[in-house]
């Protein structure tokens, strides 16, 4: 199986890209409205096919991606039919299983946290994800949300700390750095259930952690039980000079065909050397050479009238170019992808051609 462990760093949340090997068909568990473009370009970059979302419950703290990577991948949205989510497709009860390719989770309950709870444990048990029920020597708050420290404290002795000891623990959270755990090590050392933690001694630590309401909860609650639909239905807006792809490095990046089918309406900067500007690859006709050694201090000469499409050999120092456009200020740019090798393959030989 492949395992992806990613983080939102604003809500300290985890997200988790698991698929097939063989047949690359995909999940994704607990992902974040404002990473989704992150997430979709490593779905995309691994060549998989992304079959649902699934979140582990209805989250205070951010807004989930799932209906953005329904309207841009035609994943399907799961989580806990206990939520009641608006634009979910698939409504999570106990006991039901969850396939991608030969892969599998189960569903299992965990309510206490709140009262959707779920977790997700691998065919094998030997992983599981369990969101905010069991963190990492930790455990989900029990105040809001219908949340009952008595009913999460059954849920992790009898759900999850029956798992095998070697089974790998994935929590939804971590404020500490930690990414992972096992169902033996929490068993004998969570601090607030493990050892011979009895249910009033859980129900008290619980119950006096004067905890304040996370920050996003009056966003995040009600755009949650949409799926993370925006209010307006209107998904946030992508770049609509040209068809722009955001790499799973934060990139943006825009395919060669494109640019010379559009030359005229673009402005074309080299970034190579002038020796290799005028060498055996050639170059674009029209493209401004800046030498990127040169271009923090003469990123003032790049016209900002039309979107910037930097290029260099292989598209490895355009990449770094086109950082340093954009952290300019200049807000229509990208990579061209494969610089001038991919250009050449696709229309030889140009040398100053198209």
């Amino acid at each position: 199986m492949i395992l992806r462990q990613l983080f939102d760093l604003t809500s300290s949340t985890y997200t988790y890209l698991l698929a097939d090997e063989r047949t690359r068909e995909a999940v994704l568990i607990d992902s974040v409205f404002e990473q989704h473009v992150r997430d979709a370009a490593l779905v995309r970059e691994l060549g998989l096919q992304l079959l649902c979302t699934l979140d582990t419950h209805l989250h205070a703290d951010h807004v989930t991606g799932a209906w953005l990577m329904k309207v841009a991948l035609g994943s399907r949205i799961g989580t806990s039919a206990v939520c009641g989510v608006k634009n979910a497709d698939l409504p999570l009860v106990d006991g039901a299983t969850i396939r991608f390719g030969a892969q599998a989770l189960e569903v299992r309950a965990t309510p206490g946290h709140t009262d959707g709870c779920v977790s997700f444990v691998s065919a094998d048990q030997g992983m599981v994800f369990t969101g905010d029920a069991l963190l990492v020597r930790g455990a989900g708050r029990t105040d809001f949300q219908n949340g009952d420290a008595h009913r999460l404290f059954r849920s992790i002795r009898e759900r999850l700390l029956t798992l095998p000891d070697e089974c790998a623990l994935y929590p939804g959270h971590d404020y500490q750095g930690r990414t992972s755990s096992t169902i033996g090590e929490e068993r004998q050392f969570n601090p607030r259930i493990g050892g011979g933690a009895r249910e009033e001694d859980f129900v008290g630590y619980m119950a006096n952690l004067a905890l304040p309401h996370p920050k996003q909860m009056e966003v995040a609650l009600p755009a949650n039980l949409r799926g993370g639909q925006p209010a307006d239905g209107v998904a946030p807006q992508t770049p609509t000079w040209g068809p722009v792809i955001v790499t799973y490095a934060g990139l943006p990046e825009i395919d060669p065909e494109w640019v010379a089918r559009h030359r005229r309406d673009v402005h074309v900067l080299d970034v190579r050397t002038p020796a290799e500007f005028d060498a055996n690859l050639g170059h674009i006709d029209g493209a401004q050479l800046i030498p990127l050694d040169e271009l923090r201090v003469r990123v003032g000469e790049v016209p900002r009238d039309k979107p910037v499409i930097v290029v260099c050999q292989t598209g490895r120092r355009s990449a770094l170019g086109t950082q340093i456009l954009a952290n300019a200020g200049v807000e229509r740019v990208a990579n061209c992808a494969g610089g001038m090798v991919t250009w050449n393959a696709l229309w030889p030989p140009l040398g100053a051609g198209i």
